[in-house]
């Protein structure tokens, strides 16, 4: 059992305000707000971000890195892109100075991280299992998906992206297209079968460390495969410029409550 440690005085941070603090050797976001003072683990669930350095709205804090947003007297996951809470610990105020106790465990998990465990088949909470490694760069012949819808016409960048709105994130459960991770699309006849085409794809993933990133490589290839006219299906992974909030369309940003 963790012990309190006084980790500054009241008058140290403004109502509101926020700071970063250092308990037991853990780096935890300390806010004042409305007179009470709240402590969070200084780490987005989503890909580890900086949350002290988010920007703070009431009881909310954004993080820095892709904008999703937790209760700061919780640590629940408010938004995507995150799906778990963060951990919550213990303040007071004695003697005119400020008191963190670390929590063992987080207790809160925000709605997104219900929805994922239950749509996953994880409990809620749970940490997402780490997929076993795989290339970010993939090409070649693929078998067509079952059941996969393909539009009609011929194969253009619009028929596309049309059907890798297909392809959802495995946490977030909005496609691909419009997370805004496709960054290009290039069509080149195919040299052994003319009247078929090689499609490549730019993709960014929401992370670097992404761990959803296999699986969406993988099911775009399946999507597009479904395409007769379609020989082979390049997947280029790329991360410049980084994936940020911005380049999601309005409908995934009211699927997501992002506003």
């Amino acid at each position: 059992m963790h012990e309190f440690r006084r980790v500054l005085d009241v008058n140290e941070v403004p109502d509101p305000g926020k700071t970063l603090v250092e308990v037991d050797g853990e780096m935890v976001a300390l806010f004042h707000v409305e007179g009470a003072w709240y402590a969070i683990d200084d780490v987005c669930t989503h890909d580890g971000g900086p949350l002290a350095d988010g920007e703070l709205r009431d009881f909310r804090i954004a993080c820095p890195r892709h904008g999703a947003r937790f209760d700061i007297r919780t640590g629940a996951a408010l938004t995507m892109p995150a799906v778990r809470a963060t951990r919550a610990h213990d303040v007071k105020v004695e003697d005119a100075a400020v008191w963190v106790r670390l929590r063992s465990s987080s207790f809160a998990d925000g709605p997104a991280a219900h929805a994922a465990g239950s749509a996953t088949g994880r409990s809620a909470g749970a940490a997402t299992p780490t997929p076993a490694a795989a290339p970010l760069v993939t090409d070649g012949p693929v078998a067509a998906g079952a059941g996969t819808s393909v539009p009609a016409g011929p194969l253009c960048e619009d028929v596309v992206r049309e059907i890798l709105k297909e392809v959802k994130d495995p946490e977030l459960f909005v496609n691909i297209v419009d997370l805004g991770l496709i960054y290009g699309v290039t069509l080149a006849p195919s040299p052994d079968v003319p009247t078929r085409q090689h499609v490549s794809i730019d993709m960014t993933m929401t992370s670097p460390a992404c761990p959803a990133g296999p699986q969406l490589i993988a099911d775009t290839k399946r999507a597009l495969a479904a395409r007769p006219d379609v020989s082979q299906v390049e997947v280029r992974i790329v991360m410049d410029p980084p994936w940020t909030p911005d380049r999601m369309t309005d409908a995934a940003r009211d699927q997501l409550g992002i506003f």
